[in-house]
């Protein structure tokens, strides 16, 4: 009965994508626009369901960075609205023009973005996804299906359904938006084999999540990484600038994934960088982690053990290691790294653009925060996650990576 429930959402789904692929940006924007204002007028239901989740979720011991995650208060909840407001000011991707030429028989040939068609996301506990991913989908005209985490499942039911209930005034064809309301493994192994239904599956979560969507996928995906980042203190940095600005990748919101877990300070600086930051980082409440060179510089820092190096913590835990020279710096973010964001603090041009080409990640930073991976500050009004694969879309996936590409070619009978 599950299956059947599931498959029969995906085909009202399939339906919908092809409402929603001939509607234009004016009929779009307006059900965004009124979905943003349903969000805001109703906030007191979602804040409700939010409040049942989190009691559920401290009953059950979530770890206090899952509840943070978790968690919504009015802000968060405006920046959902406010999310849709911006998806609904941004450029429309689907038939835009992306060049044409001419063959040699003087056919015509026109490339245009496209839907994908039928999206859906499996995610865990930030239930202000459910508002960005309708919304990123709805605007470029996809029909999605969510699938969220079991902690969230009232946050995420109010929300969809207040979302479809805006929507639904000013044409939003039905199907477009579903949520699973199934929060079982069995619903999830369902949703990854739907390949007469789903045209792409975004996974959001942790390993255990993406491991299982590696194994037993067999719709394509597009795979959203684990965030692993680092932030590199060159030996011309400005210490100051330089302590600031890797406190902030870490503890600005440690549960997410463009929070930095190490921290590499180059071996010349240790003396003057190193006993500083430390302190700043334990005024914070976070727990520091050294390697051998650290300790001796700050001995009350905790000896680091082999896996912290490759430790997504998402808590207030920091790794820190001291290395020798850039060359060695971005050789263990190499090796270490997920791909994801990446960041040197330096006044050196040299230093800089060598880390910038060398370094292997979908967003590479000078002199600023990984904190700023994100595709609200990218502008793209909200995401469908961070990408840290390398075909199709990489990086903050916004508009335009839910798009597809169409050859459109116009002749007047020619023959090959």
């Amino acid at each position: 009965m599950l299956k059947e429930t599931i498959c029969s959402q995906g085909q009202i789904a399939v339906q919908a994508s092809k409402e929603l692929s001939s509607m234009n940006s004016s009929e779009k924007n307006r059900i965004l626009l009124k979905m943003a204002s349903a969000i805001r007028t109703e906030s007191c239901e979602i804040l409700q369901a939010n409040k049942m989740d989190l009691e559920k979720g401290r009953k059950n011991g979530l770890s206090e960075p899952l509840l943070e995650r978790l968690t919504l208060d009015p802000d968060r909840i405006e920046g959902m609205a406010a999310g849709l407001e911006k998806i609904a000011s941004l450029d429309d991707p689907v038939w835009q023009h992306l060049g044409s030429c001419k063959n040699d028989n003087g056919v015509e040939i026109q490339k245009v973005r496209v839907p994908l068609g039928v999206i859906g996301i499996i995610y865990e506990s930030r239930p202000n996804v459910t508002a960005d991913a309708a919304g990123l989908c709805l605007k470029s005209g996809n029909a999605v299906i969510l699938k969220g985490g079991k902690e969230a499942i009232n946050s995420n039911r109010t929300i969809a359904s207040i979302m479809k209930r805006g929507g639904r005034g000013e044409g939003l064809p039905d199907g477009a938006i579903q949520l699973i309301d199934d929060t079982s493994r069995e619903s999830t192994s369902i949703l990854m084999k739907m390949n007469d239904y789903l045209d792409v599956l975004i996974p959001r979560g942790g390993k255990g999540l993406k491991k299982a969507i590696q194994e037993n996928a067999t719709v394509p995906v597009i795979m959203t990484g684990m965030g692993v980042c680092h932030v590199y203190i060159d030996s011309s940095a400005e210490p100051v600038m330089a302590r600031r600005v890797a406190v902030n990748a870490k503890i600005s919101r440690p549960s997410t994934c463009n929070a930095a877990e190490t921290i590499l300070v180059h071996s010349d600086v240790t003396g003057s960088i190193l006993p500083g930051l430390v302190a700043d980082l334990a005024s914070e409440g976070v727990e520091v982690r050294g390697d051998e060179r650290v300790i001796k510089e700050v001995s009350s820092v905790i000896p680091a053990k082999d896996e912290d190096w490759k430790t997504e913590y998402l808590d207030m835990i920091v790794s820190i290691k001291v290395v020798n020279s850039l060359t060695e710096a971005v050789d263990h973010i190499n090796r270490y790294g997920t791909g994801h964001s990446e960041s040197i603090l330096t006044d050196s041009y040299e230093s800089s653009q060598y880390f910038l080409r060398n370094v292997d990640a979908a967003a590479v930073y000078v002199n600023a925060s990984t904190r700023f991976t994100d595709g609200g500050e990218f502008g793209f009004g909200a995401e469908m996650g961070i990408s840290t694969q390398k075909l199709h879309a990489r990086g903050p996936m916004g508009l335009e990576q839910l798009t597809s590409v169409k050859y459109i070619a116009r002749g007047n009978g020619q023959t090959r």
